[in-house]
């Protein structure tokens, strides 16, 4: 599975089979943890753990989880570089965990005192903020799995309405340069589906910005980011990812983030 069909095929699964992971399985994910990167830099740290979890765990709004022992854990500062990277990073792990056939859920909250802190030592300034589960999904009837599918497809929203070229007044066309990747970025998970990032292309610069939506935004913005990025790397081009002096002013309530500008290009 390449990393755009594990974009495509990355869902969020709440019930899981009960079967926990292999040592190779464990082997493949830290190492997709040792290898993840980001260009924010920040404070993030990611650990896979075992856990003797009682009955369902219900996690708030997320749904309740059934049959999984193994969860990441992702813990990182407050300041905007390590929410970047907390995003840009995990979501790599995920899209792994997706390319091996594994079931994930980001759940956002607080866990101080759960059983996922119990006995974890963090940094100095990290906190344990993401919990995710991680194995194989409960089968599925087909009926339950086109209603996801099409669920899912209605709630997105229009690639136009959150990518424009040029100026905030024009949709971008699907067909753009920067097209699939943002289009990637269209199906990236967010908290509640709030789909918070925006985008507006000028020449080979994308510039970022997201609506603050909940405190869980930036963090979403940067997961989608990180769907952008692995699209543009697999299909062999080069960028670097900046912060501009002075970007495009948007609208109202519209917060800049970061802008991405293409290598190389004649």
């Amino acid at each position: 599975m390449n990393i755009l069909e594990a974009i495509k095929q990355r869902r969020s699964v709440r019930s899981y089979n009960g079967r926990g992971l292999t040592p190779e399985e464990i082997d493949q994910l830290k190492g997709a943890i040792a290898g993840s990167y980001s260009p924010f830099g920040g404070d993030v740290t990611i650990r896979l753990n075992s856990f003797e979890l009682k009955g369902e765990y219900r996690p708030g709004t997320y749904g309740v989880i059934r049959g999984a022992s193994d969860y990441f854990l992702l813990a990182y500062s407050d300041d905007e570089e390590s929410v970047l990277s907390a995003g840009f990073r995990f979501e790599q792990v995920v899209l792994q965990a997706t390319a091996m056939g594994l079931g994930t859920c980001w759940i956002g909250g607080t866990f101080r005192g759960s059983d996922f802190d119990k006995g974890q030592v963090w940094p100095d300034g990290e906190k344990l903020k993401i919990v995710s589960p991680v194995g194989e999904a409960a089968g599925k009837s087909l009926r339950e799995s086109l209603t996801r599918f099409v669920m899912r497809s209605q709630n997105r929203k229009p690639f136009q309405s959150l990518f424009f070229k040029g100026d905030f007044s024009t949709g971008l066309n699907q067909d753009d340069g920067f097209g699939e990747p943002l289009e990637m970025m269209r199906l990236a998970p967010s908290s509640v589906n709030s789909q918070p990032w925006r985008a507006l292309v000028t020449d080979h610069t994308v510039h970022f910005y997201y609506l603050r939506k909940s405190g869980l935004s930036l963090l979403d913005s940067a997961i989608g980011m990180s769907h952008f990025f692995e699209t543009e790397r697999y299909n062999g081009h080069r960028g670097d990812f900046f912060k501009e002096v002075n970007p495009p002013v948007a609208p109202k309530g519209w917060h800049y983030i970061r802008s991405y500008r293409r290598e190389n290009i004649i």
